[in-house]
């Protein structure tokens, strides 16, 4: 089966657990989703689906774009993103759709998104340096200090931090709890906090990895006593 969908980040909230705790939240619209291509080993050498996401507003694509979604029967999307198949569950053909409910409350996801872009910083906002003396008279307030030695190597060290653009990457937040799913409105809601500002564009997946709850620790626990 897929292991994730794309989405739309729609903001953030808070939600209340069972003893009253506050929680920071994120709300997601995932979905609906329509399966375009479907890559397999045979042809491509790995297993894999691209999905469009499916929107109000109309697209406008080149004539082999065009071409890809009519062999599909499907129509053109402005989002298209490739995602890997698990082990279980049926392979979607191409023109079938993948819905939010593939998540379940309780479900631990991967968000990836572009996270929010902050323009050309300096180096005390971009890597947290502490920067000179704040003093009248200091003349080294934000500067970076020296970057290399004039007689040897005679050049900036490769990988010295320095100023320069900040944001606008690739930010994958893993092991976020699914808290509730909303088939009919295609919404899903996260703990935590999720990459880029409201409108951006994420994956939502199936955990790579996904971290051992505390009761799952209790109960291995018990087992191990047990025997």
């Amino acid at each position: 089966m897929v292991s994730g969908i794309i989405g739309q980040k729609i903001g953030m909230t808070q939600v209340f657990d069972a003893e009253g705790k506050v929680q920071p939240a994120t709300v997601l619209k995932a979905g609906p989703c329509v399966v375009v291509q479907r890559k397999n080993s045979e042809r491509d050498g790995y297993e894999a689906v691209q999905l469009g996401l499916v929107e109000d507003r109309p697209v406008r694509v080149s004539k082999p774009v065009a071409g890809l979604y009519a062999r599909a029967n499907v129509p053109p999307t402005r989002i298209r993103r490739e995602l890997p198949l698990t082990s279980d569950g049926d392979i979607p053909a191409e023109g079938e759709q993948v819905l939010v409910s593939l998540f379940e409350p309780g479900d631990q996801v991967d968000v990836t998104g572009v996270s929010r872009g902050k323009g050309f910083q300096g180096v005390m906002k971009r890597h947290g340096f502490s920067g000179g003396g704040a003093s009248h008279g200091s003349m080294f307030h934000r500067a970076p200090g020296s970057i290399g030695q004039s007689s040897y190597p005679s050049r900036v060290i490769k990988g010295m931090r320095g100023p320069g653009r900040m944001g606008a990457d690739q930010v994958t937040v893993k092991n976020l709890n699914v808290i509730e799913v909303d088939a009919e409105k295609h919404m899903v809601i996260v703990t935590g906090a999720v990459p880029g500002a409201p409108g951006t564009y994420v994956v939502i997946r199936k955990a790579v990895s996904p971290r051992r709850r505390a009761s799952q620790v209790v109960e291995n626990v018990a087992k191990k006593k047990g025997k």
